[in-house]
């Protein structure tokens, strides 16, 4: 390697200015980005390592329910039962219910919080709940029982007569319901009106029992828009009356084929069952004729379902519903059956055609990288919904096509992960369950028939306007205190961008993979808190990664790091790197050599311990033309024009 005597002049003169003895010691320097985050605390029912402690609990809520489909008035009427079983430590005078229904009338916190010209979270007006005969009384002979009980909004305390024990203690609450079925349901339950009937979507269907927890207590956060569920584990028994020409799909498992289908649909669903490829239960031509799809002509039907360990569940009644289904392949060698329903004005292989393709592919893949699918259906079905999602049954836009539907049937799907598995509380964290669906979705998309569509997650640039907008809100922003404008990146989008940065450019698939596997591990079906999964991936990779959680998830801090320059030394070379942003992160980078051939190297994060610029001795053996932070751009650097050297911004 040669140079001019003048050049070494100037890189001697350049570098010598900066390479001095305190050049490593900051007067710039962000002193608390290093400094502890304060998760650590550990305790008998959260561990520091970000697993349950020996003490942890979880009350269980066990349903027990019996509705009717009124199609006349657009009325649901029931009872329910339930069965609740007090794992906490300490007795409880009583318990609080979720009465969702609620935020359908005109005087709701959810309607007086919306906005004038309102937004995807606007519902009807005409709506909630009347409740009638509650009584609550504890498990045991000559028990009192309670009538005694508060609706305030969407939320419902009933009170026992005598305290509910700590430490198994059971008690039985009933009582029966009915609402008027809004049209606009949120964005997340209602009905639609299409050419062969009515599809009614069922969600926040049944009074549900809010969360009692040891990091909170009650969780009892009205329900008024963009904060989704918090809900605990459960079985459910449950029966739905419709009338005799709807088909009625459901979260769980059907127990009464024999009364609700004839031989012939039964015989199409155990075909499909062992198919591969989607199998027609109803056809498109057969939709309203009841003399070969229903096995009677009048009257009323009951389906009974069944849903084991779940956090909750919904379903969907029609006359109009087109029909398919097909196998599930998991792992373990189970079997499980992806259904989807829709109306004449949604089929077509370019439409809903395909849903139980994208379907049967979305839990495949999702098992087979993160966890295995642990229901025994996977339902979807066409309802005016943007995407909502249940356990074991989702609710997707009738009007979705093509990657439009593939995204949306992909996203929801996504959620039997996160949060019916992982079961987080949405209402307060959406970014535990939005954000990491949002992650755990690019790969599927890059899986599914080889990459048939495209999901740009990965162009990190593209986000800089909102990284850097005035405007922005950090993470750990609860939803319903989120701008509406802000949701979309605080929940789903930034969360997302720094699982990938864990994964494709500070751990590593392999260290990330191990520690997020384990995380879903150890929370299925259980209640993890931010503070859990960042301790558990702490320790499972063995990575301090508290400068991470702070400056991505608390903060506004964004990321900006620099090549400041490249200067020959001896044989070698000096690369002067700078942080200019107000999150640290490693640096990855490549380097180009005269003859074309490239290499890759890491410098840890610890290198901006005690500073913002760092001078790296590169050995090499080629001269160097060109050295590039974050080749793949990975990371979401805000300023792309420092990241090369020789800088290309003012070259053509």
């Amino acid at each position: 390697m040669k140079m001019s005597i003048r050049g070494l002049l100037f890189a001697f003169l350049t570098f010598g200015s900066i390479w001095t003895s305190d050049a490593q010691v900051v007067k710039d320097n962000k002193d608390g980005v290093f400094t502890e985050f304060g998760y650590r605390q550990g305790s008998a029912y959260r561990t520091a390592s970000g697993k349950p402690g020996p003490s942890y609990w979880q009350n269980k809520s066990d349903y027990s329910i019996n509705v009717e489909l009124d199609e006349e008035n657009h009325l649901i009427k029931g009872s329910l039962t339930l069965t609740y079983t007090n794992n906490s430590p300490e007795s409880l005078d009583f318990i609080w219910l979720y009465l969702e229904q609620n935020r359908f009338t005109e005087d709701s916190r959810g309607t007086l919080t919306t906005p004038v010209q309102g937004n995807r979270y606007s519902g009807d007006t005409d709506g909630g709940y009347k409740v009638s005969n509650v009584k609550a009384q504890l498990t045991g002979k000559n028990r009192p029982t309670s009538s005694d009980y508060l609706i305030n909004d969407t939320r419902m305390q009933v009170v026992f007569a005598e305290p509910l024990p700590a430490n198994g203690g059971v008690a039985t609450v009933s009582m029966d319901f009915e609402y008027k079925i809004p049209v606009k349901g949120m964005d997340r339950m209602g009905r639609l009106d299409v050419k062969d009937g009515t599809i009614y979507a069922l969600a926040q269907w049944y009074p549900r029992v809010a969360v009692f927890d040891d990091v909170t207590g009650w969780n009892t956060d009205p329900y008024l828009g963009a904060g989704e569920f918090y809900l605990g584990y459960g079985d459910f028994d449950y029966k739905v009356t419709v009338p005799f020409d709807h088909i009625v799909v459901a979260s769980g498992e059907l127990q009464n084929p024999n009364q609700v289908l004839p031989r012939e649909l039964q015989n199409r669903m155990k075909k499909a069952s062992e198919s591969d490829e989607r199998v027609y239960i109803i056809e498109p031509a057969e939709v309203g004729d009841v003399a070969k799809t229903r096995p009677k002509q009048e009257g009323k039907l009951t389906w009974h379902f069944k849903m084991n360990n779940s956090r909750d569940i919904a379903f969907a009644s029609s006359k109009a519903f087109i029909w398919d289904a097909a196998r599930i392949n998991l792992p373990s060698g189970k079997k499980a059956m992806a259904q989807s329903v829709y109306p004449q004005e949604s089929d077509g292989q370019e439409a809903w055609g395909r849903s139980t393709e994208y379907s049967k592919a979305s839990v495949e893949h999702y098992s087979e990288m993160w966890y295995e699918y642990p229901y025994p259906v996977a339902v979807n079905v066409a309802a005016d919904i943007g995407g909502m999602e249940y356990p074991g049954l989702n609710f997707c836009s009738y009007r979705s096509k093509g990657e439009s539907l593939w995204g949306v049937t992909d996203h929801e799907f996504g959620h039997n992960w996160f949060p019916m598995i992982v079961g987080t509380n949405e209402r307060r964290h959406a970014w535990m369950d939005e954000g990491f669906n949002t992650f755990i979705n690019y790969y599927s998309y890059l899986a599914f028939n080889d990459g048939e569509y495209t999901n740009d997650l990965i162009q990190t640039r593209k986000y800089v306007g909102w990284l850097t907008s005035e405007n922005r809100e950090p993470i750990a922003t609860h939803p319903d205190r989120t701008q509406s404008n802000n949701l979309g990146m605080v929940a789903y989008m930034k969360p997302a961008l720094g699982l990938m940065m864990l994964r494709e450019y500070i751990l590593g698939h392999e260290r990330f993979d191990r520690a997020f596997k384990s995380y879903i591990r150890t929370w299925a079906y259980k209640h993890p808190q931010p503070s859990d999964f960042f301790n558990h991936m702490e320790n499972v990779t063995g990575e301090n990664l508290d400068w991470f959680w702070k400056g991505w998830f608390y903060s506004n801090a964004n990321i900006d790091l620099a090549v400041e320059g490249v200067y020959p030394y001896g044989a070698n070379y000096v690369v002067v790197f700078s942080n200019k942003g107000d999150m640290p992160m490693p640096v990855n980078f490549e380097i180009t050599y005269e003859d074309g051939s490239k290499e890759r190297r890491e410098l840890p994060v610890e290198i901006w311990f005690k500073g913002n610029t760092w001078q790296h001795l590169m050995k090499v053996d080629k001269k160097v033309v060109k050295v590039e932070i974050d080749p793949d751009k990975v990371i979401t650097d805000v300023n792309s024009g420092n990241d090369t050297w020789p800088s290309t911004l003012y070259q053509d």
